[in-house]
C-alpha cells in the first residue's frame, strides 16, 4: 500500500522488548528513492537520542494504531552506532552500522535492497552476500560518501517543469513493502492554486541539491490538466493507471513485472 511519509512520522517503534521511541523523518537514497532509514527519537528512554532503524529490521505493522514491531532489542538500540542528523551520514557510517546489525549492504545488488526487491528478511541472507560484499570491497568501487537525503531536507524543493516552475514538494508517497519512494507530493498553490499533483521519481531529469530544485521532462501545461491529488484519498491502482497514461510513462508495477519474467527465464 502506498503511505503518505508525514502520517508515518509518530508512529511508534516496538522492539521485543519494549517500545524505543517514535518516528521523527526518513533517510533516502537519492539514487534509487527508497527509504533506507527511519529516524527513531528514543525520548526519555535515551535521553532524546536519534537513532536509525533499518526497514529490514521491520516485522509487522499496526497501521490503526499508529505501531511498528522491529526484530530488535532495546539493547541491541541502545549500543547502535550513534549517528549525528546535522552532519551527512557516510557510506563508512552504514557500513559500520550494517555490520553491527548484521545486515547485509543494500548498496552490494543489482535489486532495491541489494539481492532482493524486498528489505524484509534479510538478515537471514547475511552469510550469501558475505562474498559479494567481500568482491565489491576488494574492488573499492564503492564512493566513500553516502547518497541519503532527508525528507525533512527536501520538502520544500521547487519542481521545474521544461517551462517553468509548478510548485514545490509538499510530501512523499512510500511504498509500504519494497520502501520505495513512488511519488513526490507537489503543491503547486503558487501557480495553480488548489492543485496537488504527484511526481515519479523516474520522471526527474535531475536535482540540484544545492539549489534545492528538482527538475522534471514534463512541461506545465500537462501538470496543469493532470490528474489532482487529493490527500484523503487513497491511492488506488486505477488512479495510478490514470496518472502515468496522462504523463505518458511506463508504470513500474509493470517494469517490475517483467524483471521479475526475465530473471525466472533466466535472462537477468
Amino acid at each position: 500500500m502506498l503511505r503518505n511519509v508525514t502520517n508515518l512520522s509518530g508512529f511508534a517503534i516496538r522492539a521485543k522488548d519494549g517500545e524505543i521511541g517514535k518516528v521523527e523523518q526518513f533517510y533516502f537514497d537519492d539514487e534509487s528513492w527508497a527509504i533506507r532509514y527511519l529516524v527513531v527519537n528514543a525520548g526519555d528512554w535515551l535521553g532524546g537520542r536519534l537513532v536509525l532503524v533499518s526497514p529490514m529490521a521491520l516485522r509487522q505493522a499496526e497501521w490503526d494504531s499508529k505501531l511498528l514491531d522491529v526484530a530488535l532489542t532495546k539493547r541491541q538500540v541502545e549500543n547502535s552506532p550513534p549517528i549525528d542528523t546535522h552532519k551527512p551520514v557516510s557510506r563508512q557510517h552504514e557500513a559500520v552500522y550494517m555490520g553491527y546489525y548484521g545486515y547485509p549492504y543494500y548498496w552490494g545488488g543489482p535489486k532495491l535492497w541489494g539481492l532482493t526487491h524486498y528489505p524484509a528478511g534479510l538478515t537471514v541472507q547475511r552469510e550469501a552476500v558475505t562474498e559479494a560484499e567481500a568482491a565489491q570491497a576488494k574492488a573499492g568501487k564503492e564512493s566513500p560518501d553516502s547518497h541519503l537525503r532527508s525528507t525533512d531536507e527536501v520538502k520544500g524543493y521547487h519542481i521545474e517543469a521544461t517551462d517553468g516552475e509548478i510548485g514545490h514538494v509538499e510530501d512523499f508517497i512510500v511504498d509500504d513493502v519494497t520502501w520505495a519512494i513512488r511519488y513526490l507530493e507537489v503543491d503547486t498553490r503558487n501557480w495553480w492554486p488548489g492543485k496537488k499533483v504527484l511526481v515519479s521519481p523516474s520522471w526527474i531529469d535531475n536535482v540540484s541539491w544545492p539549489d534545492s530544485k528538482v527538475y522534471v521532462v514534463l512541461s506545465r501545461e500537462t501538470f496543469k490538466n493532470g490528474p489532482d491529488y487529493v490527500e484523503s484519498i487513497p491511492i488506488t491502482r486505477e488512479f495510478e493507471k490514470k496518472l502515468h497514461d496522462h504523463y505518458g510513462r511506463p508504470a513500474y508495477w509493470l517494469q517490475k513485472s517483467e524483471q521479475l519474467r526475465k530473471a525466472t527465464a533466466g535472462t537477468v
